[in-house]
């Protein structure tokens, strides 16, 4: 688990009697304005997008001098864990969390995070795509301040649906996915028909996994609040994902989240994958994808419904109300969220490189727009995605790939841990559903939810 430092500039004080008394002024003055700087630390994830985001911390540090920036950077499950127990235990270890659409408006409502108010009017808060600003506010104020945002869709190799003759849909469906990767499954060459996230996790394989039982017309609970974990829209979806899997997709898949899967498609090894939009830039870069140049795209796939098909998730920046630097976290967060972040990756990182999913303005830009040739599905694809309806049958929670209470945190991760054991071969799916309803069903009635 890395931990990076960008230390700041700090004063050698020169001995008396040996140096002018003008050098011991200046040495004095320079070592109070060290004194003066504040460090924040910044816990983030490993993902593309933030390390980007670290590599201009001499850009942010130069712009404002009065603040050091500490960067922890963790893997998504690890970061999670480190993040939950610190706010939960008011434990003050980071000044900025990267925390996603799931956490702001529970922790909020908890008093948590710092609310954002207020915020300059050089911000533009009104660029903000509607919907990732609704999912980070609480009793309509934000209190977080989006990094980048995703929804999900299907990546494809156009070089090897063209060589099958396959033509790909409008709207695939899930049937017509296990066909093509039935076709194009050549692991002679190194290629897997399909690549699907299955390292266990609620928002690792459960991201994916919820929205492929929402469009079977599943849910996690009914309005009741009782789970319905071993329906047989469940167990109709995590049959087809596992049999998908263990036929078509790559080895060890239980080790393979967003990461290991982005580095597998952008090698050539998948010929489709179905993932987060936020993925579409660094695929389409030809310095960091060697498929760039045989990249399709399409929307997610669709079962019995196109209801919850695909996600809704923003990666946001928010301040922790244990926090000891609030104002040099807020001079950051809205620094790193702001248009003029946006413009400086894309003139020195490249415009496929700009954090997506944020800001229409992005969208409009003509630079963005040449660049990035998916931009518009992504964008149509994020306000598409409706956390207020996300399931064929009515449900009570929001969340399209989560369920909006506390306890899904645990609960998500424990099914995953289940939904991993039956990709696996280490239980059936029926097994492992069946076990995943009693747990579900323990924790909600220790909550209250049930009798």
């Amino acid at each position: 688990m890395p931990h990076l430092s960008h230390p700041g500039s700090t004063a050698r004080v020169c001995p008396a009697l040996r140096k002018p008394l003008a050098l011991l002024v200046g040495a004095a003055a320079l070592t109070a304005g060290a004194a003066q700087a504040e460090t924040i630390t910044v816990a983030t994830v490993n993902n593309n997008d933030m390390v980007i985001m670290q590599s201009l911390t001499e850009e942010f540090e130069q712009a404002h001098p009065d603040i050091t920036l500490d960067w922890v950077v963790l893997e998504e499950n690890v970061l999670r864990q480190r993040m939950t127990t610190d706010i939960a235990t008011q434990g003050g270890q980071f000044d900025v969390m990267t925390i996603g659409s799931y956490e702001v408006p529970i922790w909020a409502e908890r008093g948590w995070l710092q609310p954002l108010e207020d915020l300059p009017a050089e911000y533009q808060e009104g660029d903000l795509l509607k919907p990732v600003r609704d999912g980070l506010s609480h009793d309509g104020v934000l209190h977080a301040l989006p990094f980048y945002a995703e929804s999900s869709m299907l990546y494809y190799r156009t070089d090897l649906f063209e060589g099958a003759g396959i033509e790909m849909p409008e709207q695939p469906t899930w049937e017509q996915v296990r066909d093509w990767a039935e076709t194009l499954h050549d692991p002679d060459s190194d290629v897997a028909g399909i690549c699907l996230r299955g390292k266990p996790g609620w928002g690792e394989n459960m991201a994916f996994v919820s929205t492929l039982v929402n469009t079977f017309g599943g849910r996690w609970f009914d309005m009741d609040w009782n789970p319905e974990i071993n329906s047989e829209a469940w167990q109709n979806a995590i049959s087809f994902y596992v049999d998908l899997m263990n036929n078509y997709g790559p080895a060890g898949a239980t080790s393979n989240g967003f990461n290991e899967n982005l580095a597998l498609f952008s090698r050539g090894n998948c010929a489709m994958w179905v993932d987060a939009t936020s993925a579409a830039g660094k695929l389409f870069n030809p310095d960091e994808s060697t498929v760039a140049d045989r990249l399709g795209f399409a929307p997610a796939p669709v079962a019995e419904t196109p209801k919850g098909s695909h996600w809704l998730w923003a990666w946001s920046l928010a301040i922790p109300a244990s926090s000891d630097a609030p104002d040099a976290a807020r001079t950051f967060i809205t620094w790193a969220t702001s248009q003029d972040y946006v413009n400086l990756v894309g003139e020195t990182k490249g415009w496929t490189s700009v954090p997506p999913g944020t800001r229409q303005s992005t969208y409009d830009n003509e630079n963005y727009q040449q660049a990035a040739p998916f931009a518009g599905f992504v964008v149509d694809a994020i306000n598409a995605a409706d956390p207020l309806d996300s399931s064929l049958e009515p449900n009570p929670y929001v969340g399209v790939q989560f369920v909006g209470i506390p306890e899904f945190q645990a609960i998500g991760t424990q099914v995953g841990q289940m939904v991993a054991s039956a990709l696996s071969g280490e239980t059936s799916v029926d097994q492992a559903l069946s076990a995943a309803q009693r747990a579900t069903e323990r924790t909600m009635q220790r909550a209250g939810y049930l009798d």
